[in-house]
């Protein structure tokens, strides 16, 4: 919201500077953004009049003018240009040696005596361009015609005013005026208020247009007055258009603006009607489906029912509490108008101006709340206006009609002194409380530590303990609330060593290759029923896009999309992760800091391998990764953990190649290659290779535990059985290890699968042969071919027993 200074100081004029004013102004909560001078510096620039103006003997395009400035030394000689010099008017002239304000080079323009065309001047007179006052240059800045002859024009135009600039919170809608600002600053300074009295104007027309009142939670007040024969072709006074422009409004012409002034300064919104052009009398009410409205900025609306208009007996005149439509609008062929203000409901007013794409001032102020007790008097005022300006020796006022169907109620509401003293943070006595609510011109009723407030009609903003709590900080002062340092201890969390961090699972991805993304979870509706076969997803109620509706439960989701935004873009291999959070229905779930019920939101790590398994180079083949490859990045990210895989499905992975990923007999994640259904949904030229895994699990580290190393030689013996097809590599260590050695077995490690192409070598038909190298060593003694021998025997015989394999001979 901007206005200017000086019509501030009329309503409250505090004996303080414009920058304490500002400051002031802001530690009030009501900040102020910027202050702005009306004009540029400039100097020796005077009202001057125009006394003669020849042409020019040698051009066509230039004047010779003799100016009056009020000086004894008579009449100055001028040569100007501009096509409105003529006997008569007063406009600026700039002396010689006046200092104009700066041009594009940043330096000011310096006035000095000189020739033009031969005939000397003796100054300059000034456009509005000139004077940096506003981008019209069509000729002479024309000023009243009761400017004083010689008077400096800052003076004259009140150019040293400066503009307040505010950013006003929702909460504060009873400041979007001049005089609502006002009230708050004689609150805060003391400094006494002029309110403003309305007497009513002598009603000499008995008619009234009638009105009526549909829809009650749509409009609680309406009030009308009719006037006739006014002169809608009057000009808008010098000083209404002057302020109009310091508050961002354009003149457009006499009734408008005198609509727009009594808005800026009371913070009422009105509308004017050509009386003549409704068809009998008003309803307001709710759209109907289908009914369309062109306003007066030109564009045609299309209402319903969730939208309000004031219609006639014919069609819908106005976008109510909006803005006017075109139908009714006044012209310069009006002779009679309706006059109206209302009190709109805020929530019948909000965001129907942006769902046209478009906002008004009057909107604005609607939404957020208008006072619903002053329509009359405040109408009064316009009617006054519109006879100073509009009127003529015919002008006749009708009687206000003021319609009342459902007003806001005020509710008192208690302010509890202790309860204020500890949310501000600083001690509050009760006399200080009731100090700053007088302040603000409230009722207060005193009680035993207590303070009841019933707010006036323009405070609808106060409605619960915490609004007048508010209200007493803004009156101390935010400025003056003790600097606090927090006394809550705090304990350091100390990170056990079993757990590493999330940084460090980030560090061992990048460190195999992979990149880390970071994605909504926000994901389509589709992605959860193919991808993690959830049907009943988390759903937002006001999503930001339709692909955006539901939240994640599974992260590849996320990944197939990164991995298609770059395949779009030509990228030949990418290799992702994510480590993020996915959220789960739990009914067990409760509410705590940290969780709420009937929700689960573990953090997964999830990755994705694509295309080559390493970058191009000359000394490794060029291979796509596979299974193994991104089996072995995540045996790398859990070790030294040892995790078990196992055969399994998952909806986003391929039923033949997928497995299971668990860790201490705790299933924590799958790997896989992507299903093919999906792999053809996305249009994927090959499958790229997934894994995901709960966090939590792959965070897990077992402590460091010293160790004697063996000072005895190992020892290394290979043996080779034949088993059935079906038998795994895991099922093989596990036998292994679970063979009664005695601790003499450190390691095994299979370095050879053989598969006949005939039958051979003593295999049959689904068998294979698979050869294991064993370590053996003793930490106390060296060993013997004896213990060498039980132990292999040992092995072998727990592998004939859990898989039935034989010795290859």
């Amino acid at each position: 919201m901007q206005f200017p200074e000086s019509w501030l100081r009329e309503f409250c004029n505090p004996p303080a500077s414009t920058k304490q004013l500002a400051e002031t102004l802001t530690m009030a909560g009501l900040e102020v953004d910027e202050l702005k001078s009306v004009a540029p510096p400039f100097t020796n620039v005077v009202v001057g009049e125009i006394k003669e103006a020849v042409q020019h003997p040698n051009a066509d395009r230039l004047r010779v003018c003799q100016v009056d400035v009020g000086q004894a030394g008579g009449l100055l000689t001028i040569v100007c240009g501009a096509p409105n010099a003529r006997v008569g008017i007063k406009v600026p002239c700039a002396l010689v040696g006046a200092e104009l304000p700066a041009g594009e080079d940043g330096k000011p323009f310096l006035i000095k005596m000189g020739k033009l065309r031969g005939v000397e001047s003796q100054g300059m007179l000034c456009s509005a361009r000139e004077l940096k006052l506003s981008q019209d240059h069509g000729g002479l800045l024309e000023l009243t015609a009761n400017a004083p002859l010689g008077q400096n024009i800052r003076e004259h135009l009140q150019l040293d005013d400066t503009l307040f600039t505010l950013k006003l919170t929702p909460n504060l809608a009873h400041c979007l005026s001049v005089y609502g600002v006002a009230r708050e600053v004689a609150a805060l300074t003391g400094a006494p208020l002029k309110t403003p009295i309305f007497p009513a104007v002598t009603v000499s027309d008995p008619n009234k247009l009638p009105v009526k009142i549909s829809a009650p939670d749509l409009c609680g007040r309406f009030s009308g007055r009719i006037v006739r024969n006014v002169n809608t072709k009057a000009a808008t006074p010098p000083w209404m258009v002057d302020r109009l422009a310091r508050c961002g409004q354009r003149s457009v012409t006499a009734l408008v603006d005198i609509s727009n002034y009594v808005m800026f300064e009371l913070g009422r919104p009105s509308h004017i009607f050509d009386l003549d052009k409704i068809h009998g009398g008003l309803d307001v009410r709710w759209g109907k489906p289908g009914e369309t409205l062109k306003l007066l900025n030109g564009s045609t609306v299309t209402v319903d029912e969730k939208v309000g208009v004031i219609a006639d007996e014919v069609e819908v005149e106005s976008l109510a509490g909006i803005m006017g439509g075109d139908a009714t609008a006044v012209s310069d062929d009006t002779k009679n108008v309706y006059v109206e203000a209302a009190f709109w409901w805020p929530k019948a007013i909000a965001g129907r101006s942006r769902r046209y794409n478009f906002s008004t001032e009057a909107g604005h102020r609607f939404e957020r709340g208008v006072d619903p007790g002053q329509t009359v008097e405040h109408i009064e005022h316009i009617t006054q206006l519109i006879i100073d300006i509009c009127g003529t020796t015919e002008t006749v006022c009708g009687p206000i009609d003021d319609v009342k169907v459902n007003l806001p109620k005020a509710t008192p509401v208690t302010l509890r002194v202790a309860r204020a003293s500890k949310v501000i943070g600083m001690s509050l006595t009760k006399a200080q409380c009731l100090d700053a609510l007088n302040r603000l011109g409230l009722q207060v009723a005193e009680g035993e530590g207590t303070l009841t407030v019933t707010p006036p009609s323009y405070r609808f903003d106060l409605q619960i303990e915490e609004d007048l709590i508010e209200e007493v900080v803004r009156m101390v002062g935010y400025n003056c609330l003790p600097e606090t340092p927090p006394l809550a201890p705090i304990t350091a969390r100390i990170p056990s060593e079993s757990e590493r961090s999330p940084f460090a699972v980030r560090r061992a991805l990048a460190s195999l290759g992979y990149q880390e993304t970071i994605n909504f979870s926000f994901v389509e509706e589709r992605w959860e029923a193919e991808l993690a076969g959830n049907l009943n997803p988390i759903k937002l109620l006001n999503p930001i896009s339709s692909q955006m509706s539901v939240m994640r439960s599974s992260l590849l989701g996320s990944l197939l999309q990164v991995l298609k935004f770059n395949l779009d873009r030509k990228a030949p291999r990418v290799d992702v992760f994510e480590l993020g959070r996915v959220y789960l229905r739990d009914a067990q779930s409760q509410n705590t800091d940290t969780s709420v019920a009937g929700f689960n939101q573990p953090m997964r790590v999830a990755g994705l391998a694509y295309g080559p398994r390493e970058a191009l180079q000359w000394s490794r083949p060029d291979k796509g990764v596979d299974f193994f490859d991104i089996k072995g990045d995540v045996e790398a990210l859990l070790a030294p953990l040892q995790a078990v895989f196992a055969p399994a499905e998952h909806p986003a992975m391929h039923p033949g190649r997928c497995a299971s990923v668990s860790v201490g007999g705790n299933q924590i994640g799958f790997v896989g290659e992507l299903h093919p259904q999906w792999r053809q949904s996305y249009d994927l030229a090959q499958a790229p290779l997934l894994f995901e895994l709960e966090l939590d699990a792959v965070l897990q580290r077992h402590v460091p535990v010293f160790n004697i190393v063996s000072k005895l030689q190992p020892v290394e013996r290979d043996i080779a059985v034949i088993v059935p097809e079906d038998v795994t590599h895991a099922a093989l260590k596990a036998a292994i290890y679970g063979a009664k050695t005695k601790g003499l077995l450190k390691g095994a490690t299979l370095f050879d699968v053989y598969r006949p192409q005939q039958d051979a070598g003593g295999l049959q038909p689904g068998e294979k042969s698979l050869a294991v190298r064993l370590v053996l060593s003793s930490d106390t003694a060296t060993l013997t071919d004896e213990d060498i021998e039980t132990t292999v025997r040992a092995v072998l015989a727990n592998l004939q027993s859990q898989l039935r394999a034989r010795l290859r001979a």
